[in-house]
């Protein structure tokens, strides 16, 4: 089984599926179609994390091919303890939203489905790459999927805007990540002394055997952080999420959101690659981090939209993510890596939960709803559930994670530990109180007393992320010990005097 390439395996899988939709013969194939090639690639993806050993911390089911030879690049993917759960989490998530959207796309449903899982190569290749010329083409592969399943299939008057103005922050967010590339490339032949085309080295092996002097880390690092940052999103450069997730399709924004690729991209290579430069700026990565906690749960208090309370608590939970990341420790790295996961399942679930509640209500906003409930007692649970985890109550996914990052932080940030500890306070005002307002109390609106309660395919969405939810918070030892040995490596190559 080692023998077989399982990683191109899993990324041919919903290329293949995206060719098939547009030879189906009706909108039932396309969508049969599509179902079947997210199921399949989730079955891949689980067979990629059973193939894996959890106790070898260097990279794994390694597959490297020439590529484009006159610059020295490969097709080079493999996973790590780091990266391997992303698969079947991200397989997950897109099984869901093809679930989703089962009966909510009437325009163009075979290039819709063809987009979406064109966006599950892209981002599964994304979490697989580890060439950084490879790697960025599939960073810029998600763009066009995006686009157009936002510009399409929106649900706000503004999406083609909302769309547009994505797109173009993250084309500009491009530019320092190619830059960083030219920059690592070029160091690498200069220091080889082997010229131009033959010094160039572009996959993540090789350059983490080769070390880069203090200032080239500096440079390399803060271009990192801004092409990533973009991403994350950090504050200020968040300002595309409220957007997109009130005038994009809520399933979609429930990849957005979930799938954190900026932050994935910090702890792959910015850390790894820069890790004198990261440990000498830790306080830019925790005053980073304190101010997103802050500000995004400062700002969802305001909301009275579920989805924009979603997007700005999204911004809150990640500043998390970015201060787990500046302790530089194993508890934070762990923390992040798995604060990360729990996004994937909790913040993905609560968006597609929220992408029901829409095609039942027509809107998500609080004063159209209330007592949503006494009508549909199932969704409420499972909204209910997926935001308990966002809050990290003990039990669910994201009490492990947020444990994690808030001891390491208390320790090694302690203002800003404290700060996280507030806005997770905050956190939970203003998810109770929107939770309240939209799901108890009287049913004010008639559309909201004769709703329909979660379908069959709906349900098995939902029970799919509180299974993951209690699984992982009951059980969190069985993905830190995969995380650990990778985590401990990537930290080893930390100055020792600060180790």
């Amino acid at each position: 089984m080692h023998g077989l390439p399982l990683l191109s395996m899993l990324l041919l899988v919903p290329a293949v599926g995206a060719a098939l939709v547009w030879v189906a013969p009706r909108t039932g194939w396309a969508r049969a179609i599509a179902l079947a090639s997210a199921s399949t690639g989730l079955a891949a993806a689980v067979a990629v994390t059973a193939a894996f050993d959890a106790n070898e911390p260097g990279f794994q089911l390694v597959e490297k091919h020439a590529w484009l030879p006159s610059l020295n690049a490969h097709y080079l993917v493999g996973i790590d303890g780091i990266s391997v759960l992303f698969l079947p989490a991200a397989a997950l998530l897109f099984t869901g939203v093809v679930l989703a959207s089962w009966n909510s796309v009437h325009l163009l449903p075979r290039l819709y489905y063809s987009l979406l899982l064109l966006l599950e190569a892209a981002i599964l290749g994304v979490l697989c790459a580890l060439d950084m010329v490879l790697f960025i083409l599939f960073w810029e592969l998600t763009l066009v999927p995006f686009y157009f399943l936002v510009s399409l299939w929106g649900i706000g008057p503004n999406r083609r805007q909302a769309a547009t103005k994505y797109t173009l922050v993250m084309l500009a967010g491009g530019i320092p990540l190619l830059f960083a590339l030219l920059v690592l490339a070029f160091n690498h032949a200069a220091a080889s002394n082997a010229g131009l085309p033959e010094g160039l080295a572009f996959d993540l092996p090789t350059l983490l055997a080769a070390p880069l002097s203090r200032g080239t880390q500096y440079a390399v690092f803060l271009l990192l952080l801004a092409g990533f940052g973009v991403k994350v999103p950090i504050f200020p450069l968040h300002t595309w999420l409220p957007v997109m997730a009130m005038e994009g399709p809520a399933a979609i924004t429930a990849l957005l959101v979930g799938m954190k690729l900026g932050a994935y991209g910090l702890i792959r290579f910015a850390l790894p690659l820069a890790p004198a430069a990261a440990q000498e700026m830790h306080w830019l990565l925790a005053s980073l981090g304190t101010v997103g906690v802050l500000y995004g749960a400062l700002a969802a208090l305001a909301q009275t939209n579920l989805r924009s309370m979603l997007a700005y608590a999204s911004l809150s939970h990640v500043g998390l993510v970015v201060l787990g990341l500046a302790s530089l420790d194993l508890q934070g790295l762990e923390g992040a890596v798995m604060q990360l996961l729990n996004f994937t399942v909790s913040a993905g679930g609560l968006f597609l939960l929220t992408s029901f509640l829409f095609h039942r209500s027509g809107s998500t906003d609080v004063l159209s709803l209330g007592g949503a409930a006494r009508s549909m007692p199932l969704l409420a649970s499972a909204f209910l559930l997926c935001g308990l985890a966002g809050m990290g109550l003990p039990g669910t996914s994201g009490f492990p994670a947020d444990f994690l990052i808030l001891l390491s932080a208390l320790k090694t940030h302690t203002g800003a530990g404290i700060a996280a500890l507030v806005g997770m306070v905050v956190g939970a005002a203003y998810f109770l109180g929107l939770y309240r307002r939209a799901f108890f109390g009287p049913v004010a609106h008639a559309h909201i007393a004769e709703a329909e309660d979660l379908r069959r395919r709906e349900l098995l969405v939902a029970l799919a992320c509180g299974l993951v939810i209690l699984a992982v918070g009951f059980f969190p030892s069985v993905v830190l010990d995969v995380i650990r040995p990778s985590a401990e490596a990537l930290l080893a190559r930390l100055p020792a005097a600060v180790r």
